[in-house]
């Protein structure tokens, strides 16, 4: 008996924010979509949170930006550090232009469910949900669709375009046979919950002394809490047991003390391997990568989702109209690539710098406590020009997407 069969004009593997904000768009614009995720819903922890003020911007041009206040997040107009027990402010948005001029701290589920809710308006838009790409279908040398697995067995997806939109360890990447260009990051990180504090000190994206970095996410109730920690360490750092992290967490930031506890074994902490790479070509005939699939960015300055939606409004702005007419070809997907590639260019080194630098286990340790006076004066003259640039690298990128008139409503 042969599999279920589907025709589509594209088929994109990965329900991530690259994967359903192209099929948001691409449905806008009448062209027929696929999207698949394998997952049965959006819910899973420990993903990129931050919505920065280049996606906002996106959120109005949808006019979906009343549905997105509506979801319970936090704004953030300016981010601390402390370092060695010295709270510093870094970023201030306050510095962009425009309105939107705060990141938003919102789940990831929740963004996803309003990208998606607002897909199904659109009879173009099918999102397959508990669905996973397997493998790709070929025709000679050009890519015409996927193989999967769905809740109701395995299924065969005949689409012109292919993107692979499905992370940092791509299936359809590897089936396609493109292989990254790995930069190397010399750290992981430890994700963990902790309460809130009765008495919580300003947002503070991270506090670093000279042995740990604790990265801390404000949420509705609770921190997202990352222990930096050397690649490969946590082995040993298991075996020094929960205790040992406990009192890491305690060293580097002591208003955490009275909440700690409540990382009471191994089941609590998730290990998120640390990339930074990129594929030389993004494409084959029929196939197009985007987002982690293309260039997996680290955790510093929280872009990774920000540039995986500025990749999906991009392969529509420059796609739609070839797909509207059926006729895509290399030379299409390379302008995509041309496009996208050089702010990714320009962002992965400034974070391997930082990484290099600060960003490590023990990155704190630069400055004294109590600074001296020179060390006062040269933060003091610093910090003024640093939130300018903060500001515009992590709020709005190096190239940011505006949608262009071919994706109104078709």
């Amino acid at each position: 008996m042969s599999e279920p069969r589907l025709s589509t004009t594209c088929c994109i593997a990965g329900g991530g924010p690259a994967g359903v904000m192209l099929g948001l768009l691409l449905a806008r614009a009448g062209v027929a979509v696929v999207v698949l995720e394998r997952h049965s819903d959006f819910f899973r922890d420990f993903r990129g949170d931050t919505i920065h003020p280049s996606t906002i911007d996106l959120i109005d041009q949808l006019g979906l930006r009343e549905r997105f206040d509506a979801i319970a997040h936090s704004a953030i107009r300016t981010l601390d550090v402390v370092v060695n027990g010295n709270r510093l402010t870094p970023v201030d948005f306050a510095h962009l232009r425009g309105r939107n001029r705060s990141i938003a701290l919102m789940p990831q589920w929740d963004f996803l469910s309003l990208l998606a809710e607002e897909g199904s308006r659109y009879p173009e838009f099918h999102l397959l949900m508990g669905a996973e790409a397997t493998g790709i279908l070929r025709d000679g040398d050009a890519v015409r669709g996927l193989t999967a697995t769905t809740q109701d067995g395995p299924m065969e997806i005949d689409a012109l375009l292919t993107v692979a939109a499905d992370g940092r360890d791509s299936t359809v990447r590897r089936a396609a046979g493109l292989h990254p260009r790995d930069y190397g990051v010399a750290i992981d990180v430890l994700w963990f919950h902790l309460p809130r504090t009765p008495v919580n000190p300003p947002d503070t994206l991270a506090y670093l002394d000279s042995e740990s970095m604790l990265i801390t996410i404000p949420r509705e109730g609770y921190y997202q809490a990352g222990m930096l920690i050397p690649k490969g360490g946590y082995p040993a750092m298991q075996r020094a047991g929960i205790e040992d992290l406990r009192a890491r967490v305690v060293r580097v930031a002591p208003f955490l003390a009275d909440v700690v506890g409540s990382v009471e074994d191994w089941q609590q902490v998730r290990l998120l391997t640390v990339q930074v790479n990129r594929l030389d070509r993004w494409w084959r005939p029929g196939l197009l990568c985007i987002g982690d699939a293309a260039h997996a960015m680290s955790p510093a300055f929280g872009v990774g989702v920000n540039y995986a939606i500025q990749d999906a409004v991009a392969t529509a702005n420059l796609l739609v109209d070839r797909l509207r007419r059926g006729a895509v070809d290399t030379a299409d997907l390379e302008r995509v690539q041309r496009r996208r590639l050089p702010p990714v260019r320009r962002m992965q080194p400034l974070q391997l710098r930082l990484h290099s630098v600060i960003a490590k286990p023990g990155g704190g340790g630069f400055l004294a406590n109590p600074m001296p006076w020179w060390q006062r004066a040269a933060v003091t003259a610093a910090l003024p020009i640093l939130r300018r640039v903060t500001a515009r690298i992590v709020g709005r990128g190096f190239r940011p997407e505006v949608l262009g008139p071919q994706l109104h409503p078709h």
